[in-house]
């Protein structure tokens, strides 16, 4: 992996709790909610000056911009939702550039599995563990930020145990 230890485990004690905090919110109300992700930018902004070399930082916020222009041309042709845009380009600084591909697995995995596990959820008396969330009677619409935030954690905890 490119992300250093160092920083993975720089970042993760702060990150993980927003992730939570956006799977959780999604879930429940088919939003990601502002203050998550501006939340989830204030620690990098701050942790990253910390975690990372200057000019790494620099061209981290570079990826936040170029990510969160990306996502408003997705959401504005109706592929993407804009909370799970905006998560993405706030989530965009926490990941390693050589780490892309690794990225793109362990989202298409987050993906197979969150999908399937909610599909199930949804469709069997597990669903009376959280009968009153909007998920469940949203018909084909799925919750990203489940995904979405899953995947960050599982990266940065990836990144601590096996980071460069």
């Amino acid at each position: 992996m490119q992300i250093t230890a160092s920083s993975a485990m720089w970042f993760l004690p702060f990150v993980l709790p927003v992730c939570l905090w956006v799977a959780w919110s999604d879930l429940r109300v088919m939003k990601i909610p502002n203050l998550a992700v501006l939340a989830l930018a204030a620690i990098f902004l701050i942790v990253g000056l910390i975690a990372l070399p200057f000019d790494q930082y620099i061209w981290r916020l570079v990826q936040l911009i170029i990510v969160l222009l990306v996502g408003i041309v997705m959401n504005a042709a109706g592929l993407i939702g804009a909370g799970d845009a905006k998560f993405a380009a706030a989530a965009a600084p926490f990941i390693a550039l050589g780490d892309l591909r690794l990225l793109c697995v362990i989202l298409a995995a987050n993906l197979l599995a969150g999908f399937t596990a909610h599909r199930i959820a949804k469709y069997t008396s597990l669903r009376q563990l959280a009968p009153e969330w909007e998920s469940w009677s949203r018909g084909k619409k799925f919750p990203m930020g489940l995904c979405l935030g899953g995947t960050l954690a599982i990266y940065l905890v990836l990144g601590a145990l096996y980071g460069a």
